[in-house]
């Protein structure tokens, strides 16, 4: 079951000021490996191709590496969840501009105008609006993070026992037929890692503010 929170992926202060450094791989990794799957699955339920979604991952990250420094992490600029979600839209929305024919895209670039940006007169992509994509793939990525730290942190077959129990929805008994494991190993995988993912999860729910 998902937990509920405002921002509920690691934006802490210090991961975004880290970040500001364009030559700290270690935090842009960081970066990549927390947000690529919550990017790249709202451009998909958007209505993009896989190819059109991977390229808004890689021009999202480009974008969010030229625009870094100027976010601050105060409540009148706005949450790092925010900010970001506006990076992943334009640039969602550029995916679909290319799909239009060139001569309608010359048209629609010279009716631009000071007062009505681009990305605001494009309709928004067919299926739910993204804000409510944006937040059901933010909280399913939160668990997915969750669930990848915790298994560096087990052994293999504590959480695959407790991936057959928990997410495949395996029976207990089928789960010790299945790997010659006790029924008692089997709840005291799911206890460990349940315990080990809710702790990670409140981990990654803290705001840098």
């Amino acid at each position: 079951m998902l937990m509920k929170s405002d921002d509920t992926i690691p934006t802490r202060l210090s991961l975004i000021e880290r970040l500001k450094n364009w030559d700290d791989q270690t935090s842009w990794q960081d970066f990549f490996n927390t947000y690529w799957r919550l990017i790249y699955g709202v451009a998909r339920q958007a209505g993009l191709t896989d190819a059109e979604a991977q390229d808004v991952v890689q021009e999202t990250v480009i974008s969010v590496a030229k625009k870094m420094g100027d976010f601050k992490a105060d409540r009148a600029y706005g949450s790092f969840k925010s900010w970001l979600l506006q990076i992943t839209r334009r640039r969602i929305i550029d995916q679909f501009r290319k799909r239009r024919p060139q001569n309608e895209t010359r048209m629609l670039r010279r009716d631009e105008t000071v007062r009505t940006p681009t990305v605001q007169r494009i309709p928004e992509p067919a299926g739910p609006p993204l804000d409510a994509l944006w937040q059901e793939e933010w909280e399913q990525n939160l668990m997915e993070v969750a669930l990848e730290k915790v298994k560096q942190k087990v052994s293999s077959k504590q959480f695959l026992l407790f991936h057959q129990l928990v997410v495949k929805q395996w029976s207990p008994k089928k789960i010790a037929d299945q790997y010659g494991v006790s029924l008692a190993q089997v709840y005291m995988a799911k206890y460990r890692v349940s315990a080990l993912v809710k702790k990670e999860v409140r981990n990654l729910e803290k705001r840098p503010y």
